[in-house]
């Protein structure tokens, strides 16, 4: 085991994920990790999906390097560069152009929750407004803002204000297959008495992968849209984490032939896991004074040139896109497969595109010890939910078939080894038999 003590001793008891993964990586390629030691470990997080090309795409590396290496800008603010261009070329080409879509595009500071800050607060200007319609097991970020749209307790408790002018409304499928959560909405916003404040914006993620990996019908997504037209209601949708080509397509809303008010990026925008965050918005939303919204790094040059490198690499056709679905449909089948060995053990399976969740009985603890059994056995792989309870997959999309079958085996084996445990098993199937 290595040696961590200097991060112990240094750094603040917030870190988290060194916690789950206690080792000192020295590098990384595509989709794998080495730690100081040589273990070779298979990567099925992705740096929590901003790592959709991999670690140290070849491609993106190449211009990265050539960039550096005739000095171009890196730290530009909002100021025009080459870099910036370059990137928003291509974005209207292949993005934008290709479903003509009529976007401005605001570079904010690094991170996601940069970005959902802006389109809150853009929402909020554009309406004079200030509610916000978020939903149960949404993440939008832990800045004030997004924290406030942000329904998991243990980020919010750790806020020390109150947090407002969010409410939350039911997801797809949170009171049950059977209970229209959108008509529930609906009825609130007729009633002038039902004592819900007319939001300025629906904030929702298609596919809630800090919340477990729940997804959102493309009928239910068609509803809240028409609910949000009807009311004159914006709507946002958060693509941070399933964006960039992690459900099959570059915009995970695509498959319900939505079209957004204001749309959030990060993560994977960049394509190399560099900083990097951006916010779409219908033109006519753009209200924005000059430097109203601003932040020392959203000029992120490096972010861009391999951006640029991404979109031409990958989405200039279709080939990409249908690679993706193909490795969407072994991955579910195999899960699927592991599911249907367990008889009356409550697991399940959900998911979209390259985010799919094996779902265990909520407070068994089954999903951490999977995903430390596989840790053990070279398998880099996260949990999510309320109660931790799915063990989530974030594979890059640009996984080869014989590393996907090699984690997808240690995955397999580790589920075996937990649930061979027979004090565990038995509790298992006690939870299952209610589920």
């Amino acid at each position: 085991m290595s040696d961590l003590h200097i991060f112990d001793r240094m750094e603040s008891e917030v870190r988290g994920y060194i916690r789950s993964f206690p080792v000192l990586f020295t590098h990384a390629k595509g989709s794998l990790l080495y730690d100081e030691q040589g273990k070779r470990y298979i990567d099925f997080f992705s740096g929590a999906g901003s790592l959709n090309y991999g670690h140290n795409n070849a491609i993106l590396k190449e211009a990265l390097l050539e960039y550096m290496q005739e000095d171009g800008v890196v730290h530009g603010l909002d100021m025009a560069t080459t870099a910036k261009k370059s990137f928003l070329e291509a974005f209207d080409q292949y993005v934008l152009a290709p479903r003509n879509w009529n976007y401005t595009l605001q570079f904010t500071g690094p991170t996601g929750t940069n970005a959902v800050e802006a389109a809150l607060k853009i929402a909020r200007q554009v309406t004079g407004r200030q509610n916000v319609i978020s939903f149960t097991h949404g993440f939008h970020g832990v800045s004030c803002g997004a924290l406030a749209a942000t329904a998991n307790q243990k980020f919010r408790q750790a806020a020390g204000i109150s947090l407002q002018n969010t409410t939350f409304m039911p997801y797809d499928g949170y009171l049950g297959p059977d209970i229209d959560t959108i008509g529930y909405l609906e009825r609130l916003l007729e009633d002038p008495s039902s004592g819900l404040e007319k939001p300025a914006a629906v904030i929702v993620e298609t596919i809630q992968g800090e919340g477990g990996v729940n997804v959102a019908s493309p009928r239910w997504l068609r509803a809240l849209q028409q609910v949000c037209r009807q009311h004159g209601i914006l709507v946002i949708v958060d693509d941070i984490q399933v964006g960039c080509g992690r459900t099959g397509d570059f915009f995970s809303f695509e498959k319900a032939g939505i079209q957004p008010d204001i749309i959030t990026l990060s993560k994977s925008i960049s394509g190399y896991g560099l900083p990097m965050s951006l916010v779409l918005m219908k033109p006519e939303l753009d209200v924005w004074q000059p430097s109203a919204h601003n932040g020392t790094f959203r000029g992120n040059n490096l972010a861009f040139v391999t951006a640029t490198h991404a979109l031409k690499q990958y989405w200039a056709d279709q080939a990409f896109s249908e690679q993706i679905k193909q490795k969407e449909q072994f991955v579910r089948d195999w899960l699927e497969n592991i599911v249907h060995s367990y008889p009356g053990s409550g697991l399940s399976v959900r998911g979209r595109g390259l985010i799919q969740g094996l779902v265990t009985p909520a407070g068994s603890d089954l999903a951490a010890e999977i995903a430390q059994t596989c840790f053990e056995a070279g398998l880099i792989i996260e949990t999510s939910g309320a109660q931790d309870e799915v063990v989530k997959f974030l594979p890059a999309l640009t996984i080869s078939q014989t590393l996907l079958e090699e984690g997808l085996n240690r995955l397999e084996k580790s589920v075996a080894t937990v649930m061979a445990q027979a004090p565990r098993t038995a509790q298992i199937v006690k939870l299952g038999a209610h589920s």
